[in-house]
């Protein structure tokens, strides 16, 4: 070890970067070279912002609305996060329940600092978001993994669940609609699991940052909503990226019990302080304008979703789980493992996508960055075109392993 890697603390030398945005980057970095990527691994809407929400930050550049704001967010942002909680959920929640962060990721990162201790357990249905546990880790908890499967719609196992749970479990992670599965929780079993955290006395993270992306026509659900004595067990996450591409935008949020949205809160005003004003007041527009933007968008994922899907499931040796929300599909991809193109050999989900990405000149995401080895995610938020044009070349491709 060089003398300068010698000064880096240990939590930082066994982190390791994301493997979503590694990969990502890398087809941006292959197509600015002209070469001629299909990237099916981005996590983002390709839609652009809609004209009202950018209407509402120009408009707030103009007004000179550019200074610090309270660390937590404006009050009418967060107001506006409490009517869409009542609106979708529900649920009653004050402003000071509320906490506006620099994306979704900063605010899930926050909270499990601010309730995690060294020692705690906190359980993560695999597959999982790549993030969630690294950010147990950095907070010196431990991740408890709870394996699901395709068989079963990646749903959790009540009974499998109760064995996991001990006197150091802190809480565990729900994102429904999942990334990477795309799979929706049942509202049988979230209300089984809000029941377990009462017993049990265990918060529950509701990672909600999918739940307007759902093709079921249904309205979103979560633990508090379905049980509300469960109400102060569960801390809701959640943001304006995925539902009106604004990825890039960086306003997520928190709901939670005051305590806990107030320990969150005096995390992030040792870190990053408020978010983005300009951001915030885009954000207000997107809460309290209209949302046909939004029904325009699911209604193309959800075609997506059915190009998509047929397309896999007409290629020998691939198995689909059918996606419920979110914009990715996660297919089996395992059956090819062993074979070979020339000199190379797919031994996994790993090489397997960088023979798609260095051969097919496709961009997918490794199932091993989720906690399981056996798929390759694949995004659909992007057009038929693109989509066909992926399909076509991973359907060649996977006719040369031998």
């Amino acid at each position: 070890m060089s003398s300068i890697e010698s000064l880096l603390s240990e939590r930082v030398l066994k982190l390791k970067p994301s493997p979503t945005l590694a990969i990502d980057a890398k087809a941006k970095t292959l197509k600015a070279q002209g070469i001629d990527i299909v990237n099916l691994s981005a996590g983002e809407p390709d839609f652009d912002t809609p004209k009202h929400i950018k209407d509402a930050a120009i408009e707030a550049i103009n007004q000179g609305f550019t200074k610090y704001t309270p660390v937590a967010g404006i009050v009418e942002l967060r107001e506006a996060i409490c009517n869409k909680l009542k609106k979708d959920y529900s649920l009653d929640y004050s402003v000071e329940e509320i906490v506006v962060s620099t994306g979704g990721k900063q605010g899930l990162f926050n909270i499990i600092q601010a309730i995690v201790n060294p020692g705690d357990e906190v359980i993560i249905p695999v597959p999982y978001w790549v993030s969630y546990p690294p950010m147990v880790g950095l907070a010196g908890g431990r991740p408890v993994f709870l394996q699901t499967y395709p068989e079963d719609n990646f749903s959790i196992d009540i009974d499998s669940l109760k064995k996991l749970i001990s006197k150091k479990t802190k809480a565990i992670i729900l994102n429904s609609p999942s990334n990477p599965t795309g799979a929706i929780y049942s509202e049988e079993l979230l209300v089984e699991i809000a029941k377990l955290s009462i017993e049990n006395d265990f918060l529950i993270i509701s990672d909600d940052i999918y739940d307007q992306i759902r093709f079921d026509g249904k309205s979103p659900y979560n633990c508090a909503s379905l049980v509300k004595e469960a109400k102060s067990n569960v801390i809701i996450a959640n943001g304006v990226s995925k539902t009106y591409a604004m990825t890039g935008w960086r306003i997520g949020y928190l709901a939670g019990p005051q305590p806990i949205i107030k320990a969150a809160t005096k995390i992030q005003s040792q870190s990053t302080s408020n978010p983005n004003s300009i951001a915030q007041k885009a954000a207000l527009a997107a809460f309290n304008g209209p949302q046909e933007c939004v029904k325009e968008m699911t209604k193309a994922f959800k075609e997506r979703r059915d190009y998509i899907v047929k397309r896999l499931n007409d290629i020998e040796g691939i198995k689909t789980p059918i996606p419920e929300g979110a914009f990715y599909v996660f297919p089996d991809l395992s059956s090819f493992y062993g074979k070979r193109a020339g000199e190379k050999q797919i031994k996994d989900s790993l090489s397997l996508a960088d023979y798609l990405l260095e051969d097919a000149k496709i961009a997918a995401v490794p199932g091993v960055a989720f906690g399981d080895d056996h798929f390759i995610r694949f995004s659909f938020a992007t057009d038929i075109d693109t989509l066909k044009k992926g399909m076509d070349r991973l359907e060649s491709a996977l006719k040369e392993l031998k």
